[in-house]
């Protein structure tokens, strides 16, 4: 019987493993940096963010969309997908902080994926991004995208006085506990899956008309969004 959770770890390595995917239909990554912030703030201190709710098919779609600026590989599983219908925007808030294997498309802005950790913040949210984040001071900032990478984990805390590596080590522990909570529900009848998908967004943030069409004419086999983008690329350029 599946877990009603995912640790953000398995959450990672379903995403690298293309088990967890995203339909046409979802409108792209819109967070800006300080949202991505109060997010992992959220996570980090156990406060409740909301359920991921995930659609289970055996179907995989002809069209689908990037985890914002990640392109996901096809999936290792025969079985089934997970299509994401709610919860987006965390679960690509969490794959950019934290994973370290997939490298962005061309021309995508990812510098709010380079979260630090300030180990000695007064502040209510010690979570920042820095001007430089190649070049920082390891005794007041500890980079996330370290969090679930051991061997870097363990090269940077080892030269570390006792105090501030375990500083490090309690933030470690926190994410590797920390679980994102689930919904799933199983069909192969996609007329329902939009129904519930623009259900969804009437409490959320609204989507726009476009959005709206493209969720009401889907299909696996056709996608709004995809044949206006076709037509774009096959204009002319005056």
């Amino acid at each position: 019987m599946d877990k009603p959770y995912l640790f953000i770890s398995d959450l990672i390595n379903d995403l690298k493993r293309g088990r967890i995917r995203i339909p046409s239909f979802q409108r792209g990554f819109v967070w800006d940096p300080d949202r991505v912030v109060y997010f992992i703030d959220s996570i980090y201190k156990g406060f409740p963010f909301g359920s991921v709710l995930l659609w289970r098919t055996k179907t995989p779609l002809r069209t689908e969309r990037n985890l914002g600026p990640y392109k996901l590989p096809e999936s290792e599983d025969e079985y089934f997908i997970d299509y994401v219908l709610d919860g987006q925007q965390r679960i690509t808030s969490i794959f950019g902080i934290f994973q370290n294997s997939l490298a962005p498309e061309k021309n995508q802005d990812t510098s709010w994926t380079d979260l630090f950790f300030q180990l000695n913040s007064k502040e209510s949210v010690p979570f920042v991004y820095l001007d430089d984040p190649q070049n920082y001071d390891k005794n007041q900032f500890f980079p996330l995208r370290y969090v679930f990478n051991a061997p870097k984990y363990r090269q940077i805390t080892r030269n570390l006085n006792e105090d501030i590596a375990g500083k490090i080590d309690d933030l470690v522990e926190k994410f590797t506990q920390a679980t994102v909570p689930l919904e799933r529900f199983q069909t192969e009848e996609q007329k329902y899956v939009a129904t519930v998908f623009e259900r969804i967004n009437r409490k959320g943030v609204e989507l726009n008309t476009f959005q709206l069409l493209s969720v009401w004419n889907w299909s696996g086999e056709f996608g709004l969004q995809e044949k206006f983008q076709e037509l774009a690329e096959n204009l002319p350029n005056n």
